[in-house]
């Protein structure tokens, strides 16, 4: 496992939906989803959204902040087996959302054993359930997922200050 590149990278944000918005760590992941989104957009890393069932559970937050970013709707659990997914020649992706035990960890799994990087920010991913969480975060990583947080992820992407890209950057961490 190398350090994430933004011309290898791309950004798959799972599920952050109105359906959702009860969990506790709801607020956070959704935030911490809009720095990856917003930073993504700067460092012009590809980004792709999915929503579970969005009829049932509604679409992806709005403070998640997205623009043009493609979204897939699906009824299955992981985003990398949805009708219209793909990382577009990228080899390596930075997964978040909700939930980390089903969702998130279904979508790192299947892009894992399709030989994708996969890194996963913890402080960008969430359960209902602590527990849950927890024990989708030890799994991720003993099957080969790097696990991380959301600045670790975004200085990798970056790779030097004093840039532009940087400042930019810099102000959505601070």
């Amino acid at each position: 496992m190398g350090l994430l590149s933004r011309d290898r990278a791309a950004l798959v944000v799972v599920d952050v939906q109105e359906g959702f918005r009860s969990y506790a760590c709801f607020d956070t992941v959704a935030g911490a989803c809009a720095k990856l989104v917003q930073a993504a957009r700067i460092l012009e890393v590809p980004a792709l959204v999915s929503e579970q069932y969005p009829r049932g559970l509604g679409s992806t937050a709005p403070e998640v902040g997205l623009l043009d970013e493609p979204r897939i709707e699906k009824t299955v659990f992981s985003a990398a087996r949805a009708d219209g997914f793909a990382l577009k020649g990228r080899d390596q992706a930075i997964v978040c959302g909700i939930e980390a035990h089903v969702c998130v960890s279904q979508t790192v799994h299947d892009l894992l054993d399709a030989g994708v990087e996969v890194h996963v920010p913890a402080d960008a991913v969430g359960s209902r359930h602590e527990v849950d969480y927890e024990r989708a975060l030890e799994r991720m990583e003993r099957a080969g997922a790097v696990v991380s947080t959301v600045e670790a992820a975004l200085f990798e992407l970056l790779e030097r200050a004093g840039t532009p890209e940087f400042k930019a950057v810099q102000k959505l961490i601070v």
